[in-house]
């Protein structure tokens, strides 16, 4: 008798991944990091030990090993290291579901060049070795907060994460409009003040850009904000004196994508069609 096969929902993303298997009984939720050994320090007189501005630091209590982030702006940095993290975050859902993977259903930005998308794909791939489908981040995570991506009229959605935030525009099924603004890490406390108001700003300019007829259905339809950063109360506040209009958080917007995700590998159909978008 043939196996019974599983289906996964996998968001990489810069800080944090998360991956979730049909039947599974809670998100597994890992940093984007991974450890190797690291090559011996820099001779005296190079600065080329620095890690100023990498997405590799040493690990300072263990001197023979450095901590790699693969992910840079939710984008594939390192093709290696990201090998590594998609292994891990397959595991972690083997825990309570051991079967053979049927399909991965993965995020990628908006932002993502067909070699970004590229990139995810193949290390997906490799180590799920089964069909790997991408969905658009914001996409996913609208569907996974429950707005009706099929209705005509224009829904707005704001995710920001910890290296890339998009606003984006979403009507029939597909991002009709996205502005995207790469960011330097967030720290716990949220957005510094300088990239909170260049959020603020891009997703205004969003709704400057709908055409005049939508923009009243799109207000009064509001924005739901998702990822980490939607769990900073100062940003909702400033978005909603400067958009003029009705501003949530999701809920558990760290979430919202990787849910999204699940639903669509749940149907199949409707992620057939969202998923053409991001191929």
């Amino acid at each position: 008798m043939r196996q019974e096969r599983r289906l996964l929902a996998l968001d990489l993303g810069t800080a944090r991944t998360r991956s979730l298997s049909v039947g599974g009984h809670a998100i597994a939720d890992r940093p984007s990091a991974v450890v190797r050994r690291s090559s011996p320090p820099a001779s005296h007189g190079s600065d080329h030990g620095s890690d100023h501005g990498s997405d590799h630091g040493r690990d300072h209590g263990n001197p023979g090993r450095e901590v790699v982030r693969p992910l840079r702006h939710g984008m594939v940095a390192d093709p290696g290291a990201c090998l590594r993290l998609v292994r891990m975050a397959v595991q972690d859902t083997c825990h309570y579901d051991p079967r053979p993977l049927e399909r991965v259903l993965a995020g990628v930005p908006v932002a993502a060049s067909p070699s970004d998308r590229r990139a995810v794909r193949v290390a997906v791939s490799e180590i799920a070795g089964c069909e790997v489908r991408l969905v658009e981040e914001p996409l996913a995570a609208a569907v996974g907060v429950g707005l009706d991506v099929l209705d005509p009229r224009p829904c707005l959605l704001l995710d920001v994460g910890a290296g890339i935030a998009e606003a984006v525009a979403i009507k029939e099924g597909a991002v009709t409009d996205a502005v995207a603004l790469q960011l330097s890490t967030t720290t716990s406390a949220g957005l510094a003040a300088y990239a909170l108001e260049n959020v603020v700003e891009m997703t205004a300019g969003l709704l400057r850009r709908l055409p005049a007829a939508e923009r009243p259905a799109a207000r009064a339809r509001g924005l739901v904000v998702t990822g980490g950063g939607a769990q900073q109360e100062v940003l909702l506040r400033r978005l909603r004196a400067v958009l003029r209009l009705p501003v949530g958080a999701a809920p558990q917007p760290q979430h919202a994508t990787v849910r999204g995700l699940m639903r669509l590998c749940l149907q199949p159909a409707l992620a057939a069609g969202l998923a053409a978008s991001a191929r």
